[in-house]
C-alpha cells in the first residue's frame, strides 16, 4: 500500500449532532410492490441505512393483472391485512407515521384507486401512487445511497415492470419504465414471441438512453436471486449480495448451470422461495436483453433500491454528499466502543505509513481504524474472529467483497499477529498477496497504536517509515513514554518484521 499515491483526505467532523439528521434516526417505510408488501423502518446511521425492522409479506397483487387488468382478489385481502398490521408495529416502535408507495401493479390496475381508498378506510394509511419515472428514480437514489460515485444504469426489476434510470456524478438522469416484469412475461407462453417482445421493448427505451451505459446496476428480489445461485454456481466465499459483481459471460454460465441442476434444485441449493424461483428463467432473458443492448461490461448486484432511495429523498445534501462507510462507522465507533472518537487519532498515529496511498484505499483505513474497538466486549479469544466476522457479514454500503475482506482482515491483526488457524482463509482469495500484507501492516500498526493508547488527536506520537532506508520509527514523547513498556516493544518490533524494516525509538 505505501507505494501508491495520493495524499489523504482529512476526516470531517461527525454531522449526528445536527437536528435535520437527527429527525432521520427513525423512518418507516411501506413498499406495495406486484410481488410482495415489504415494511422497512431505518434506524441509527441516516446516512448508511441500518434496518430497525424490516419484513415482508408475499401478496401477489400483480399475478393476472396482464390478463384481466385487475389486481388479484386474494393478494388485495393479504395486502390489507399486512398494512393493518404494519401500521400497529410501526406505533408500538414509536412511529406515528409511514410513508407508503404504490408501483407498478397498483398503478396499471383498473382497481388500483379503489384499493388505495380501501386501505385507507380500513387502515388509515394514505398511499401514494407512484409513476413509472418516478419509481426509476427512487431506485436510483437508493443505487446512490450505497454507492454516492456510481455510473451506468440502474435496473429495477419488479413483477411487472421493469425500470431504467441513469446515474452519473451523483446525480439521477434519464428515467423510464415498461411492461418487461415477469408476472407479464409469464403470461406470452411462446420463448420466441417472448424475446422478441422484450427485445423491442428494451430496443425502444434504448434510444432515450446515453449509448454507453457500460455497469448495470441490478436492483430486485428476482435479480437478488440471480446473485445467489450464481454464488452457489461458482462457489463464491462471501454470501453477502450487495456489491457482488458478475461479468456479461456470466449470464450464459447461469443459463447452463440453472439447466443442468433444474430450477427446484436450485430453488433448493440457493433456499429460493417458490414465488421467486419461478421468476428467473425470465428474469435471465431480461438480464441476456440488457446486456447486449446497453452493451455492459460490468454488473452490480444492489440490495439498496427504492425504500432506501425513499430515505435517500429525505436527505439534505450535506448528508448525501458523506461517505456512508465512513459515515456508518462513525457511528458504530460513537456506540460501541470504549473511547469514542479514538479511531481519528488512531488513524493520525498509523496514516505515515501510507502517507501515498490513493484515496480509496485511505477511506478503508479510515473505516478500520473508527472500527478498531467496536468488538472490545466480545471474548478475548474470539475478538479477532468477531472484529473479522462484523466486517464481512455487515450491512454496510460503499464496499466491494475485496474491500469487506480487507477490512475484516485488518481488524483481525488488530488482535491476532497471525490468520492462521481461522475459518476465514477461503475468503483471502479475494485478496492479492500485496493486499494481504497491507491488511497485516495496518492491522499490527492498529494494534500498537491501541497499547500506547493513542486515543486523543493530541496526543504526539507517531510512527515514521521509509521504505528506502528500510526503517520504522516510533515517534515518542516524554511524556508518552510513560505509557511505553514490554508488550509496546514486541509490537512494534512485530510491525516492523512485517515491513521488513529495522524498528527504533525516537524522541520528537
Amino acid at each position: 500500500m505505501q507505494d501508491l499515491a495520493v495524499t489523504p483526505p482529512l476526516f470531517k467532523e461527525t454531522v449526528f449532532d445536527d437536528p435535520s439528521i437527527r429527525d432521520l434516526s427513525k423512518v418507516g417505510v411501506i413498499d406495495i410492490g406486484s410481488n410482495s408488501v415489504r415494511l422497512v423502518v431505518f434506524d441509527g446511521a441516516a446516512r448508511s441505512p441500518a434496518y430497525f425492522f424490516n419484513e415482508k409479506i408475499m401478496c401477489g397483487l400483480g399475478v393476472g393483472l396482464s390478463l384481466n387488468g385487475k389486481l388479484n382478489p386474494t393478494g388485495r385481502v393479504r395486502a390489507i391485512a399486512a398494512i393493518a398490521r404494519f401500521k400497529n408495529l410501526a406505533l408500538s416502535m414509536g412511529i406515528h407515521e409511514l410513508t407508503a408507495i404504490a408501483t407498478a401493479a397498483v398503478r396499471t390496475a383498473s382497481d388500483g384507486q379503489d384499493f388505495c381508498k380501501e386501505v385507507m378506510e380500513k387502515t388509515g394509511q394514505f398511499i401514494a401512487m407512484i409513476s413509472g419515472e418516478e419509481e426509476a428514480k427512487l431506485s436510483a437514489q437508493g443505487v446512490l445511497t450505497g454507492w454516492p460515485g456510481a455510473y451506468g444504469l440502474v435496473c429495477d426489476l419488479g413483477g411487472t415492470s421493469l425500470e431504467l434510470a441513469e446515474i452519473s456524478n451523483g446525480k439521477v438522469g434519464k428515467c423510464a419504465s415498461s411492461e418487461l416484469g415477469p408476472l407479464k412475461l409469464m403470461d406470452i407462453s411462446k420463448k420466441k414471441e417472448r424475446l422478441e417482445f422484450i427485445k423491442s421493448e428494451l430496443s425502444d427505451l434504448a434510444k432515450s438512453f446515453s449509448p454507453r451505459n457500460n455497469r448495470l446496476f441490478l436492483v430486485g428480489g428476482s435479480w437478488r436471486a440471480l446473485a445467489r445461485i450464481d454464488m452457489e454456481r461458482c462457489d463464491h466465499p462471501l454470501r453477502v449480495l450487495h456489491e457482488y459483481r458478475m461479468e456479461k459471460k456470466t449470464i450464459k454460465d447461469l443459463k447452463h448451470f440453472i439447466k443442468d441442476q433444474g430450477l427446484e434444485n436450485v430453488a433448493k441449493q440457493c433456499s429460493i422461495s417458490g414465488n421467486r424461483i419461478m421468476f428467473i428463467p425470465y428474469a435471465i432473458e431480461v438480464l441476456e436483453k440488457l446486456s447486449n443492448i446497453f452493451r455492459s461490461k460490468d454488473i452490480a448486484i444492489s440490495s439498496y433500491g427504492i425504500r432506501e432511495g425513499m430515505l435517500y429523498e429525505k436527505m439534505p445534501q450535506m448528508l448525501r454528499d458523506r461517505d456512508p462507510l465512513i459515515e456508518a462507522c462513525r457511528f458504530a465507533e460513537a456506540k460501541d466502543a470504549r473511547v469514542p472518537g479514538a479511531g481519528k487519532a488512531l488513524f493520525n498515529f498509523v496514516k505515515p505509513l501510507f502517507s501515498n496511498a490513493k484515496e480509496s484505499e485511505t477511506r478503508l483505513i479510515q473505516a478500520a481504524c473508527l472500527l478498531n474497538d467496536v468488538s472490545w466486549r466480545a471474548h478475548p479469544d474470539y475478538r479477532h474472529e468477531a472484529c473479522f466476522d462484523y466486517i464481512t457479514r455487515a450491512n454496510l454500503g460503499g464496499l466491494k467483497h475485496s474491500e469487506r475482506v480487507f477490512l475484516g482482515l485488518s481488524l483481525l491483526f488488530r488482535y491476532k499477529n497471525s490468520h492462521s488457524r481461522t475459518s476465514f482463509d477461503p475468503l483471502l482469495r479475494l485478496l492479492s498477496a500485496q493486499k494481504i500484507k497491507d491488511a497485516e501492516i495496518l492491522g499490527k500498526a492498529m494494534r500498537l497504536g491501541a497499547n500506547l493508547w493513542v486515543t486523543s488527536t493530541k496526543t504526539t506520537t507517531y510512527l515514521k517509515y521509509s521504505k528506502k532506508k528500510n526503517k520504522l520509527s516510533l515517534k515518542i514523547s516524554e511524556l508518552d513514554k510513560k505509557r511505553l513498556g514490554e508488550v509496546s516493544l514486541v509490537r512494534l518490533e512485530s510491525l516492523a518484521k512485517s515491513l521488513r524494516a529495522v524498528s527504533e525509538i525516537s524522541d520528537i
